[in-house]
């Protein structure tokens, strides 16, 4: 089996999967109106632990250049319309989530 994740920017989720199996659902930011999150399926192209600035503990780059998967310093964020097109997830989250996935995982990025 093979894992990848969902996002769905509508229900600020992100879901990983293996094959068909729901491995773990966390709660997300994503892009706000003016700046959305883009649909489409992209691949995790990089990690990079304390990034500084806004990004939290963690960068994990996609294959769409300026966007990525990343903690937040403001986590009273998570779960609104409010980044700049990235995917926003608590520390502990995307700690846990860069632990369970490789560089090279498909993420599909969808309302």
């Amino acid at each position: 089996m093979v894992k990848w994740i969902d996002v769905s920017t509508s229900k600020h989720q992100l879901k990983l999967f293996n094959g068909n199996r729901l491995l773990k659902t966390y709660p997300i930011a994503v892009g706000k109106i003016l700046s959305p999150t883009p649909t489409g399926t992209y691949t995790i192209i990089n990690k990079q632990p304390n990034p500084g600035g806004p990004f939290g503990v963690l960068w994990m780059g996609l294959s769409k250049p300026h966007y990525g998967i990343h903690g937040t310093n403001n986590p009273a964020s998570i779960g609104r319309f409010v980044s700049h097109g990235c995917i926003r997830m608590f520390n502990h989250d995307v700690l846990e989530l860069s632990s369970l996935v490789p560089i090279g995982i498909e993420v599909f990025i969808h309302k």
